[in-house]
């Protein structure tokens, strides 16, 4: 039992966290949706970036504030 338990942590794994076609294709379908058009493709780019922006600073706000609360601050901070 312990054997198909890691059998079907690789085989998960492999399939979604791991493949780079489904990777690929997940950072491309936005390009395909709106690419006709500049001014649409525009938003989307701008779309994008902000919420990566967010996200990388919830991120780093979440990891460094609530992950790591006895470890020293910055020299910055």
């Amino acid at each position: 039992m312990e054997t198909f338990a890691l059998l079907l942590q690789i085989f998960i794994g492999a399939a979604l966290i791991n493949n780079f076609v489904l990777h690929y294709f997940v950072g491309i379908c936005p390009f395909l949706g709106v690419s006709r058009r500049v001014d649409m493709a525009f938003g989307m780019g701008c779309a994008v970036t902000f919420v990566i922006s967010i996200a990388a600073t919830l991120s780093w706000t979440f990891t460094y504030f609530i992950l790591r609360p006895g470890a020293p601050l910055p020299a910055w901070v």
